[in-house]
């Protein structure tokens, strides 16, 4: 029987065991200054978030086979639309045909720009119905290419011996990547920062408040950080690596609105693959080789800890370029999803959690507060809240009053509990039976 983790009835019973772990989970108890601190107004660049609070983007898989928003879209985003939330981060859009992850995920082009206007406008017609005012929601579309998790084929950066067996090839089974397997090309990626600023035109046509160069999670962006072994103009030296991200903000910035966002969800941490050769075990890391030169934010002599001193320099790189907001996150869902969204409870056939989730809790929040320092004047979202239930409002409002974050992102709780940002703005805290 695995181990039931989240077991707290109180704060008091939060801190007591982070505190036994030896680990900083900042927490606030008072209500008052929580909804207070969630509910103040957020300058981002030259537009203002009604308050604190931001829905992450969360896929469905539910779209359409030619990548439009289908009725459980459009549902989902009505309800996030009314919960209240200041920040509204759209999930991953696809901006070419062969970079989606699935046969639904969505896809940004022309012939899909009624139905994305359409769910835009449906979101924003019901916050005006509850909040009565639309004018201090932002949205941003996270516009993404999948790299090795495209389907139906993977398109590759660089080569990884581990990643390469993992790797899904069909509908059925993982196959893995053969050594001869070609990367994608630099005049690929050259064509494919095009489509990104064009995409970006479109989500500017649209109304959309700004768009998010995805950079997290495995996916194409990320891979590239971590190119070190790929040759060529888009591998190796962090210049190289970062060539791409910043070829897309410049077209990006040229093609938009000057007060259009540009914004960027990063991994800060890839973390290594995990593995189990039995569901009913934890995980635990695949071997690897040192240095470990594989990733992005990892520590080649020890890998199984976070490096920021690229992660730290892509963000400053961005933020010259005019990147106006930074969401923190890290791991590969694929391969360690605890790194990424702390769970009590795998997914099916997957490994049991191999550390207490609140270590994974403090990791999030400790890198997340790191960046954040680093750059005070630049709002970043934070992450790794769902876990903390009904306490998590607590954390979020800590973090932001000790600088850790500006922003408390809410993924899977937006799902689970459609009021969270309504009780968060107008009670303070949350009904435990609906967490």
């Amino acid at each position: 029987m695995p181990r039931r983790y989240f077991w707290y009835r109180s704060l008091e019973e939060l801190d007591k065991e982070a505190r036994e772990l030896h680990l900083d989970v900042p927490l606030e108890p008072d209500i008052q200054k929580v909804r207070s601190c969630l509910g103040r107004p957020v300058k981002i660049g030259t537009l203002t978030a009604g308050n604190a609070l931001a829905i992450h983007p969360m896929e469905g898989c539910d779209g359409t086979p030619n990548g439009q928003p289908d009725e459980l879209v459009y549902r989902r985003y009505q309800r996030f639309g009314r919960g209240g939330a200041g920040l509204i981060w759209f999930e991953a859009t696809a901006v070419v045909p062969e970079g989606r992850a699935n046969p639904r995920q969505l896809l940004i082009n022309e012939d899909n720009a009624g139905s994305i206007q359409c769910l835009l406008d449906r979101t924003h017609e019901a916050h005006r119905e509850v909040w009565g005012v639309n004018k201090d929601l932002v949205t941003v579309l996270q516009l993404t290419h999948s790299g090795r998790y495209s389907h139906p084929k993977p398109l590759i950066c660089q080569h990884h011996p581990i990643l390469d067996k993992l790797t899904f090839q069909d509908h059925h089974k993982k196959l893995p990547i053969p050594p001869d397997y070609p990367l994608v090309s630099d005049e690929y990626i050259e064509q494919l920062e095009d489509r990104y600023a064009e995409a970006a035109k479109l989500a500017c046509r649209l109304g959309f408040s700004g768009v998010d160069i995805k950079l997290t999670h495995g996916y194409f962006g990320n891979e590239l950080l971590g190119a070190k072994t790929r040759r060529g103009r888009y591998g190796g030296s962090l210049e190289n690596r970062t060539r791409f991200i910043r070829n897309v903000i410049e077209k990006i910035r040229t093609a938009v609105d000057q007060d259009f966002l540009v914004a960027s969800r990063i991994g800060v941490f890839d973390g290594v693959p995990y593995f189990t050769k039995n569901a009913r075990e934890p995980g635990q890391p695949w071997p690897y080789s040192l240095p470990y030169s594989e990733g992005f934010g990892i520590n080649e002599k020890t890998p199984l800890e976070a490096d920021l001193t690229e992660p730290k320099k892509v963000i400053g790189l961005m933020q010259q370029l005019g990147v106006g907001l930074i969401n923190v996150s890290m791991g590969n869902p694929y391969v360690n999803p605890h790194i990424g969204r702390p769970f009590e409870k795998t997914d099916e056939g997957n490994y049991l959690v191999p550390e207490h989730p609140l270590i994974s809790v403090s990791r999030q929040f400790h890198l997340c507060g790191e960046i954040q320092r680093a750059f005070p004047d630049l709002p970043v979202i934070g992450t790794a809240y769902s876990w903390l239930q009904h306490l998590q409002l607590h954390a979020g409002a800590a973090n932001i009053q000790e600088g850790r974050t500006t922003i408390m992102g809410i993924g899977r709780g937006a799902l689970a509990y459609l009021d969270l940002p309504r009780d968060a703005l107008t009670k303070g805290t949350l009904d435990s039976s609906t967490t």
